[in-house]
């Protein structure tokens, strides 16, 4: 699969079979997130994954009741070991960093007939204590994995008219 219809197909997947995922798609997965590019190649970054059930059913209930957390047969916490760190632009590196990292994840994970939720509501401190992650990280996402048992919503978006600008803002 090329990464463009890669691109095409993927959706956030809400509803999972309860079908174990083969440990070398997991690790294809998490070996894209390894080959993603980051501020000066520093990788300031883990990537926790959580398996067990209970496990999962607690960060559920961090996550506001999302179902798809408990759901699915893996949850991968991306995790800032460096948020402190700030760009010369003034944005937060790890924001873009971790964003860059998880949604190589999620290509990966279409092209090995996995679906994916990236999730963002989520309480941190719930989920670094439940996950053991010291004060000094931050937790960007949860990242939900599994195989689909949904198509996921249709895609609807802007036209490049109403997102792109040449030259200057208009």
């Amino acid at each position: 699969m090329d990464v463009k219809e890669a691109i095409k197909i993927r959706m956030s997947i809400r509803r999972y079979t309860n079908t174990e995922i083969p440990e070398d798609k997991l690790l294809r997965v998490l070996e894209a997130a390894r080959l993603a590019p980051s501020g000066a190649n520093k990788q300031y970054w883990k990537f926790i994954v959580v398996k067990d059930m209970k496990t999962r059913e607690v960060l559920s209930k961090a996550s506001g009741g999302q179902i798809q957390v408990a759901q699915a047969p893996i949850v991968i916490a991306a995790v800032s070991t460096m948020p402190e760190a700030i760009m010369s632009c003034g944005v937060p590196a790890f924001a873009v960093d971790l964003a860059i990292a998880i949604d190589h994840m999620t290509l990966a994970a279409v092209e090995e007939g996995l679906g994916t939720c990236w999730i963002g509501a989520f309480s941190q401190e719930k989920v670094c204590s439940i996950l053991g992650i010291p004060a000094s990280c931050r937790v960007v996402s949860l990242l939900t994995l599994g195989f689909p048992n949904e198509s996921g919503r249709p895609k609807i978006r802007k036209s490049l008219d109403e997102i792109v600008c040449y030259e200057t803002y208009t």
